[in-house]
């Protein structure tokens, strides 16, 4: 059958099973919005703030379901307000695909109105990025980019569409998504079992879980994986959740804000097995005394990542669930027996060093943290945004389940958690979702507040408030000689009273013996929640690991 470009983007989006769009409406997508309409009892469009609030609410619907998430802007403004958006979801593998108009063919490259290279913007921060000049083609482009996307190492992609290519028409036929590649054509027999002969002659294996380990849905194999060679095991930021938080083999994140528990066994074990991870400097600090004593096992989808950063022994490249599951199996029939003093050595690193925090003095932003993962029973999804209060959240609260944590690791992005949370609640209504913030992340984009209350979602954000920019007032207090340039911001913003402007329900907090009583006034309302929680600008993130040092120099307290 005939149809316009615009209705043969919606009807791509629909073989995919899209069910939800987050988009801003303007003049090059007007078809687009118009053939949105007619299809609004399949697709769900959700209007954000911003446009930077779609990127990130469709990032944090990807992230917390699996399933590719999906915004929309006009050109011009509109696509570059997705720019931040689309990064943060290159740098931590999110798997997001961006449509943005543009204006029509013939004025491409005149600098008209509205107009913006958004590909050549975005080439070095997507997987792939289209413009699509010809109608009969942009089926076949919206089809590749969901299978991009979601293919191998998960990633962005945009899709350009200029405006005369919505409104042209063509031969549209639906057809079911192709299967994707499985990528595991170098995971042989030979090579799994140069991992095993690694395995068994290990003593001291350390296992690193990354966020391939959510993005493959090898959690449960990971887990088979570390409990048959007795490994203690440690994640990335990213990782958290691809393993239990409270299970006994678990040692915490591994870095800059790792447990010391986690940073010393990796410098003492001899056999490194890293899984769906990347090294990034925030692991890795300094790269020359990183495991100086063990051999480096590295498994991972992406060769790109092997050997950028640190020096494997030995690699397998392979969608991890396949080579966890075959590595299993040949573990069942193998000599591997777990070392107990190894073992009971972790146990007693963790013992020594728990993570701890000084009490009294106020409220304290860590126990806040925990009595969420306790009232909660662990169950809710936590997004955050980005600083001190994204390190206390992914030290304090013990996940036990994948894509229930989402945060802006690789970019670091302030301002992520709004959005992304919004995201998280339309793509998991069953979960209670948490936005955990500091006040300087949040007055970024609280403008998406308008966009949780509009849509009664459901969601608890609850603000850190130092008065401050913490994570960098902390560098500065510990290594600028308490120069507190520009990071002081003592604003007279009334967080309550901005969101009840807003629509939502604004609630205190000052005392540690209101914070039960608060959270709970908070899980029981209806609609969006804001709680301003007022903790000491001179608390700080333990452990931390100095400028420059190696992992085992870690600090854990001022």
């Amino acid at each position: 059958m005939q149809l316009t470009g615009a209705e043969i983007i919606l009807e791509c989006l629909k073989e995919h099973g899209v069910d939800t769009i987050f988009g801003y409406p303007g003049g090059a997508v007007l078809n687009i919005y118009d053939a949105l309409a007619k299809h609004s009892d399949d697709i769900r469009h959700i209007l954000p703030s911003h446009e930077q609030g779609a990127a990130h609410a469709a990032d944090g619907y990807a992230r917390a379901t699996g399933r590719v998430g999906v915004c929309l802007a006009t050109s011009g403004p509109g696509a570059t307000n997705l720019v931040t958006g689309i990064a943060t979801a290159y740098m931590d593998s999110s798997p997001v695909v961006a449509f943005t108009g543009n204006v029509g063919g013939p004025l491409l490259g005149k600098d008209s109105f509205q107009e913006v290279d958004i590909t050549g913007v975005t080439m070095p921060i997507t997987k792939h990025n289209f413009i699509v000049r010809d109608v009969n083609q942009l089926h076949n482009v919206v089809r590749r980019a969901f299978q991009i996307a979601r293919e191998g190492r998960p990633g962005p992609v945009l899709v350009d569409v200029p405006k005369d290519v919505t409104v042209n028409k063509t031969e549209y036929r639906r057809q079911e998504p192709l299967p994707l590649a499985e990528h595991n054509e170098q995971v042989t027999a030979d090579s799994l079992e140069g991992a095993i002969e690694m395995i068994t002659e290990s003593r001291r294996p350390f296992l690193f879980s990354g966020g391939g380990v959510i993005c493959s849905g090898a959690h449960r194999d990971v887990l088979e994986f570390a409990e048959r060679v007795g490994a203690p095991v440690s994640c990335s930021l990213m990782g958290l959740g691809g393993f239990p938080g409270n299970h006994g083999q678990f040692c915490g994140m591994i870095g800059m804000h790792g447990t010391k528990a986690s940073n010393v066994a990796a410098t003492q074990c001899d056999l490194f097995i890293a899984v769906g991870a990347r090294f990034s400097d925030r692991v890795v600090s300094n790269a020359k005394r990183f495991a100086p004593d063990a051999k480096i096992l590295h498994i991972d989808i992406d060769p790109a990542e092997i050997n950028k950063n640190i020096k494997t022994h030995y690699h397998i490249v392979g969608d991890l669930k396949y080579v966890m599951q075959r590595l299993n199996e040949r573990l069942q029939n193998s000599a591997v027996e777990p070392n107990q003093d190894w073992l009971q050595e972790i146990a007693q690193l963790k013992k020594a060093y728990p993570l701890t925090y000084p009490k009294g003095n106020g409220l304290k932003p860590q126990y806040v943290v925990e009595r969420i993962y306790e009232l909660t029973q662990g169950n809710a999804v936590i997004a955050t945004e980005v600083g001190q209060n994204q390190i206390w959240s992914a030290q304090f609260y013990k996940y036990q389940e994948p894509r229930t944590w989402i945060s802006s690791g690789g970019l670091g992005t302030m301002g992520f958690g709004l959005g992304a949370s919004i995201g998280a609640q339309i793509g998991r209504p069953e979960k209670q979702v948490f936005n955990i913030a500091g006040d300087g992340s949040f007055r970024m984009n609280c403008n998406e507040l308008a966009t949780a209350v509009e849509y009664n979602l459901p969601i608890i954000v609850v603000i850190l408030n130092n008065r401050a920019l913490g994570m960098v007032r902390q560098w500065q207090d510990l290594f600028f000689d308490r120069r507190f340039s520009q990071t002081t911001i003592d604003r007279t913003t009334d967080f309550v009273k901005l969101a009840e402007a807003y629509g939502a329900t604004g609630l205190s907090l000052s005392r540690t013996e209101d914070v039960d009583d608060v959270l709970m006034q908070a899980m029981n309302a209806d609609g969006t929640v804001v709680i301003d929680c007022e903790v000491d600008p001179n608390d700080k993130v333990f452990p931390m690991v100095p400028p420059g040092a190696a992992i085992e120099d870690i600090i854990t307290e001022e």
